[in-house]
């Protein structure tokens, strides 16, 4: 690994690191936060997904978590959203296809495939290298936003044991019915929708084998909320089969980081009472 920069936050390091990528065959770059108790023991790890365009950097700058997670004594990982240049005809051309919206999926639909496998990266590559290389327990919690609070929900829905809790800010609940997820899996998956859905929240749900509780907010305000994002349909799944949720609609906050940083400090509570330390 390559130290890229470090920064002191709240008592403990903001640390940014490249290295390569067995599973996405390039370079990448992930941040993180490791509060100052890792100076002393092992921590446990809460892994933050981020949305459309974004790189490592938009949550550990913006979101205001550092604090809260110094408090509690819990390290913060924040991987990319995607490959970054591997040259791909295509792969700068829009922001919701390519570059910067991996979609936490595995591609399987050329020329994506060779490098398009973000769903192994965060679920597996990632925390194995965390784990070998850093202060951290094998406690993990995972949550996102947008596009990574729907990569959180199926990491966690599908891997039974894995997570001890999973949140969500505004996350792309039931993405086969919503064109941001239908364009991303018929480039990444293909036209067979039926391949579409072991990455769609609302429709694991029936089947998942851990009924591990779902938080998830979302602004009332949010510009993508009727159209996107789908929170109802996931609610219903989870009522359904009486699957644990509590989805909190915030008035009048929108879509932005000004909503994840008003009540961020509440999802890292949920996660430090799953994990036990408070």
């Amino acid at each position: 690994m390559e130290l890229l920069s470090i920064n002191r936050s709240s008592g403990g390091e903001h640390r940014r690191y490249r290295h390569h990528s067995d599973v996405l065959d390039c370079d990448m770059d992930f941040a993180v936060y490791l509060p100052p108790q890792a100076e002393n023991k092992d921590v446990p790890v809460l892994y933050w997904l981020s949305g459309l365009t974004c790189t490592d950097e938009n949550f550990m700058q913006k979101a205001g978590a550092h604090r809260r997670a110094a408090e509690l004594g819990m390290a913060i990982v924040c991987p990319d959203t995607s490959p970054r240049g591997v040259n791909i005809p295509g792969e700068d051309d829009s922001y919701d296809f390519g570059s910067g919206a991996g979609f936490y999926v595995n591609a399987t639909e050329a020329p994506w495939a060779s490098h398009y496998r973000m769903y192994d990266y965060v679920v597996t590559e990632l925390p194995a290298l965390i784990e070998t290389h850093f202060p951290v327990t094998d406690q993990r919690a995972i949550s996102g936003h947008s596009m990574g609070g729907h990569g959180a929900l199926v990491a966690a829905l599908r891997n039974p044991g894995r997570y001890t809790s999973v949140s969500a800010f505004a996350p792309i609940c039931h993405p086969t019915a919503c064109p941001w997820g239908q364009k991303a899996f018929s480039g990444y998956l293909g036209d067979d929708s039926a391949s579409w859905e072991a990455y769609d929240a609302t429709l694991l749900v029936p089947t998942a084998e851990e009924r591990l509780p779902l938080l998830i907010d979302q602004g009332t305000a949010d510009q993508f909320l009727e159209e996107q994002l789908h929170p109802e349909s996931l609610a219903a799944a989870c009522e359904a089969v009486e699957h644990p949720i509590k989805l909190r609609m915030r008035n009048g906050y929108d879509h932005s980081y000004f909503f994840i940083s008003s009540f961020i400090g509440e999802h890292l509570d949920h996660h430090a009472k799953a994990i036990g330390l408070i």
